[in-house]
């Protein structure tokens, strides 16, 4: 089963966003710790979210890891992140 659509609906379920974007970033990793041949071991995530509004850095992706705690106790070895509310995306576009 692939992890990407899984992770997508949780975050989707459970953020809102008004943009996600998942991009899975495993063929750069190919010889590297962690890497799986199947890919979906490495991941860049850009997500947008009201959810994020009032807390910092820290707190936006550890929301992110709790609810994905699951999938990156699994195959999942890498997730780099981006966390913005829509008034900061608005603000860097």
């Amino acid at each position: 089963m692939a992890i990407a659509p899984v992770m997508r609906k949780k975050l989707e379920d459970a953020l809102r966003p008004t943009r996600l974007d998942m991009i899975d970033e495993s063929h750069r990793h190919e010889g590297h710790g962690g890497h799986h041949p199947d890919g979906e071991s490495h991941f860049r995530v850009e997500i947008v979210s009201d959810a994020f509004a009032g807390k910092s850095r820290v707190e936006r992706h550890r929301m992110v890891n709790a609810l994905l705690a699951e999938e990156l106790a699994g195959r999942v070895h890498a997730l780099a992140l981006t966390t913005l509310t829509p008034d900061e995306e608005s603000r860097r576009l």
